[in-house]
């Protein structure tokens, strides 16, 4: 039988995003608690009947930021071992490396976190995801028995991100292609020997 393949609704799309928009800015203003579903709607040029149509309450919104964000920043990192069971680090390139295209692409979401420290919590929970997948993704056969794995996993992680945060905190000096450069050059003086067999 044949099935109609709807496209996804682009004014869907453009409302949902616009009111994630809206949050964000206000978010770098007013705390949370005091924004409105009013003040959301005016900062979105919006009326209400939209936001209720796709929403219930404004933590809604921010939960759904948190998880387009965690979503990229996973998919950002998979980026260069993506659909190989076997990645050799020496054949990377700095240009397979796309955690920052991922930053720069949630930026004000990423200044919002490191400027607010009621969303302290969500920085280790990045963190906690980098760390997961290096432990879970990428099994590296020639580490050192004597390096806990756990720890090589956070060392990593927190690496990356203290390299985020250097990057937000310039106020995005770099371009994401420079940043991809330097960590690359990090790599390699670490572990450009390195074979992973992906988990």
């Amino acid at each position: 039988m044949y099935m109609k393949n709807f496209p996804v609704d682009r004014r869907v799309i453009k409302s949902k995003q616009a009111l994630k928009d809206a949050l964000l800015n206000l978010m770098n203003k007013t705390e949370f608690k005091d924004i409105t579903i009013t003040d959301i709607v005016q900062t979105a040029n919006l009326n209400r009947g939209t936001f209720y149509k796709h929403y219930e309450m404004k933590e809604h919104i921010f939960d759904e930021i948190i998880d387009d964000v965690l979503s990229d920043l996973i998919e950002s990192y998979r980026d260069p071992y993506k659909g190989v069971e076997i990645f050799e680090l020496n054949k990377l390139l700095p240009s397979g490396i796309k955690l920052f295209d991922h930053v720069e692409k949630h930026k004000e979401f990423y200044i919002l976190i490191l400027q607010s420290n009621k969303l302290a919590g969500f920085q280790h929970k990045i963190c906690a995801v980098l760390k997961e997948l290096a432990l879970k993704d990428l099994f590296d056969s020639q580490m050192e028995s004597s390096i806990n794995p756990e720890i090589n996993a956070s060392y990593q992680a927190y690496a990356i991100f203290g390299m985020i945060v250097e990057w937000v905190s310039s106020e995005f000096k770099y371009s994401s292609n420079y940043m991809a450069n330097q960590l690359f050059e990090l790599i390699m003086l670490r572990h450009s020997d390195n074979i992973y067999k992906i988990q």
